[in-house]
């Protein structure tokens, strides 16, 4: 089951198939669920799953979004690379327009992520 905490039908990645799991270890997504969903309102938040780079976490954090450092008070370890996170839509295509983004786990990204980007920029960018 991919949406352990809301009722309702499974959420679906790129292909329309139910979402996979993006990462458990770190513990991602805007609920923590591990799975890059939307949740029970239906709004796109962190939707893409993404396996982070050096060169990413370095480009995240001079946008002010500091993915790489810890942070004991919210659980969150800190990103490294190899590891994957779900991001916001928007955010990666920030990174994508300035050369910057990183592979996604297409298996593990919602489908609402299609509003923001074709399948085949997507593709072009798959570690699956």
């Amino acid at each position: 089951m991919n949406k352990p905490f809301f009722e309702g039908p499974p959420e679906l990645n790129v292909f329309g198939e139910p979402l996979r799991p993006c990462s458990m270890s770190p513990l991602t997504a805007f609920y923590r669920t591990g799975h890059c969903i939307t949740g029970p309102d239906g709004q796109a938040r962190h939707t893409v799953c993404i396996e982070a780079t050096d060169a990413f976490l370095a480009f995240s954090k001079s946008k002010g979004n500091d993915l790489s450092t810890p942070m004991p008070e919210y659980a969150f370890p800190g990103l490294k690379a190899g590891d994957h996170w779900c991001l916001l839509a928007p955010r990666w295509i920030e990174a994508l327009e300035a050369g910057m983004a990183p592979r996604v786990v297409l298996a593990a990204t919602h489908q609402s992520v299609l509003r923001y980007v074709e399948i085949d920029v997507l593709r072009r960018y798959s570690v699956d």
